[in-house]
């Protein structure tokens, strides 16, 4: 095809730098894979490796004695030949040739290196490719079986041609790449047998890729009314390796290398690495393997990650295109490295390790606008299975500021239930607080359900990374009174005072303690207590009421004579004048309520909650 006076000026620069080279007895090369199949090229694209003519030398080439190359393939395999050119000058140049070639453009795009040789003018040039050897590297056996490859590298139009000849076995077409617009192909014959010719027709036009197995000698001849190009490559088989993750990271930090190596020497042949935060597949490591080398597939943490593979469960599955191959796979097996151990010839192999969490979970507190209620309010936050705790915390910090308040992520099993709760510590009143707690999970797809309350459990599954918020919000300012009672027993009818038991007429000393855990004093007088007497208790002329005060104190004072009345109505009264019953026994039975009316103006809490008791002597019925 005729391309523009630039373009042909820019291939003569090229031709003439690669004149000025001084030849070596073997120029080292290496073969690139593509870095994905594009549109129209074949299922296998990353059994094909392509070589790099980077080292031509179109001056040494055009020789008798022709260009030696030595190319260290990528599972080290050492592929040597004679390259020698007659006619027209060719040069190496990049893929795609150009913007109208099919190779590069829509099929198997991202080949490295300069894998086109190409005519610097119009015209016609044959290369001969001989003396074709693989030499495998240490720890592999021969190479008993391969394939040469040879493609269109530019496009041919009409007046053009390549013809292909082998010594191998007849040439099979390998892919049809289609072209950057339209349908039109070059017309070919000679399919199926040692020489195959591809002829130019008008047009944008696709290309083709043939192959010929066990050849030691391939020829081309390129014949350009603009400019042409040919490719060749190497193949035998191939493996291709990514990952996914299934759920969530553990911590979004974490990345994942995986890598295909070399089972003796755990050399890396190919590898790729995670990336962002989707879950894949990631970026394909391939590699193109051109002997029986063993090989193994691994994966490990990446750099910078903040689990390691004990936090995931890790399974590898392996596919092949290739259909009746006695090459044994994988498929589901848990494990973050397999030995494959040989690939077959044809083998292209499609492999995938596959990470999903063991259930983690993590425990968090927030404080709302306000924060805490006293200084030293702070909270222990606790994640149990049972009566197990399994990961625990306790708040440092001030005002809305929360130190430690984060358990560790801690790694659970799955199918057991573990509970969200949390305790007061420090001078924490858990009364001055509105309690919430929300959850979320990781794994979006998950059908554990999640705890919507302090307390609450969860049984989670695998893939599972949950993360519950308790918040604490603290209450208006206010006085907030609670009241406990307990009883001590003084003696008994039986055993006096020497070990009394609980038994019918057991003197007891029924203590009443009431605090303020608000901030607020309470108002002046205002403090009364009407206790409902339990029906085992009987309180009367005997009562002798102690008043004791708290720390820090109450600031309340108490009379025995005028704070202390009773009632035995049916209901309780609600105001102490309404306890009017004047108790006519020692331990009156009719008494079912006592009022305590303490004076003054209760002090509030700094932390600790001011308190007084109040303890009456009382019979066991």
């Amino acid at each position: 095809m005729i391309r523009t006076t630039a373009v042909i000026i820019a291939r003569l620069l090229l031709v003439l730098l690669a004149w000025t080279l001084v030849p070596s007895a073997a120029q080292a090369a290496n073969c690139y894979v593509a870095t994905a199949q594009g549109t129209t090229g074949p299922s296998d694209w990353q059994t094909f490796c392509w070589i790099d003519f980077s080292s031509y030398n179109n001056t040494t080439a055009s020789t008798g004695s022709g260009q030696s190359f030595s190319i260290t393939l990528q599972d080290g395999t050492v592929m040597s030949f004679l390259l020698k050119t007659s006619g027209s000058a060719l040069t190496g140049i990049a893929s795609p040739s150009w913007t109208g070639a099919a190779i590069g453009n829509t099929a198997m795009t991202g080949i490295a290196g300069a894998p086109v040789l190409y005519q610097n003018a119009a015209g016609t040039t044959t290369v001969t490719v001989s003396s074709i050897t693989l030499t495998p590297p240490s720890g592999a056996t021969g190479v008993t079986n391969y394939m040469m490859v040879l493609a269109d590298g530019e496009s041919s139009n009409g007046g053009e041609s390549l013809t292909f000849t082998t010594n191998g076995g007849v040439w099979q077409t390998l892919d049809q790449a289609g072209p950057i617009s339209g349908s039109i192909y070059p017309t070919l014959s000679g399919t199926g047998t040692t020489t195959v010719t591809e002829t130019g027709v008008d047009g944008t036009v696709g290309a083709y890729v043939f192959g010929s197995a066990k050849p030691t000698q391939v020829s081309t001849t390129l014949v350009g009314g603009g400019l042409q190009g040919f490719m060749m490559a190497v193949r035998f088989a191939s493996v291709r390796l990514t990952m996914g993750i299934t759920g969530a990271r553990v911590n979004s930090a974490d990345q994942f290398t995986y890598a295909v190596q070399a089972t003796s020497n755990s050399a890396v042949l190919a590898s790729g690495t995670s990336s962002g935060t989707g879950l894949g597949p990631f970026t394909t490591a391939g590699l193109s393997t051109a002997a029986s080398v063993p090989l193994t597939l691994a994966e490990t943490m990446a750099a910078g990650s903040s689990s390691t593979l004990a936090d995931y469960r890790t399974s590898l599955t392996c596919t092949n295109t290739t259909s009746g191959s006695p090459t044994t796979l994988p498929s589901g097996v848990v494990t973050t490295s397999y030995s494959l151990g040989n690939l077959a010839y044809g083998d292209a192999l499609l492999c995938t390790f596959t990470a999903i969490p063991f259930p983690h979970l993590t425990l968090k507190k927030a404080l709302g606008t306000n924060g805490r209620r006293f200084t030293g309010d702070q909270f222990t936050m606790t994640i149990a299975q049972g009566g197990t705790t399994v990961a625990t915390t306790t708040t440092t910090g001030t005002g809305t500021t929360v130190n430690t308040g984060t358990t560790a992520q801690t790694l659970v099993s799955a199918g057991s239930a573990y509970t969200f709760s949390e305790t007061p510590s420090g001078t924490t009143q858990a009364n001055q607080y509105t309690t919430t707690m929300a959850c979320t999970n990781g794994y979006t797809g998950s059908t554990t359900t999640l705890p919507t309350t302090p307390g609450g459990s969860v049984t989670p599954a695998l893939g599972d990374v949950i993360s519950c918020t308790i918040t604490n919000t603290r209450l208006n300012a206010n006085a907030l009174l609670t009241i406990s009672k307990s009883a001590a027993l003084v003696s008994d009818p039986v055993n006096g005072t020497s070990n009394p038991k609980s038994i019918p007429g057991a003197i007891v000393a029924y203590t009443l303690t009431v605090s303020n855990s608000g901030p607020s004093a309470v108002d002046n007088n205002s403090v009364l207590i009407i206790d409902t007497l339990p029906t085992q208790l009987s309180v009367g002329t005997a009562a002798s009421p102690s008043f004791a005060q708290g720390s820090p104190t109450s600031n309340l004072t108490f009379s025995t004579t005028n704070d202390i009345a009773f009632s035995k109505a049916a209901t309780a009264p609600t105001t102490f004048a309404g306890c009017n019953y004047t108790p006519v026994a020692t331990y009156d039975p009719l008494v079912r309520f006592i009022c305590l009316n303490p004076k003054g103006t209760m002090a509030g809490s700094t932390g600790t909650p001011p308190n007084f008791s109040i303890t009456i002597q009382a019979k066991l019925n």
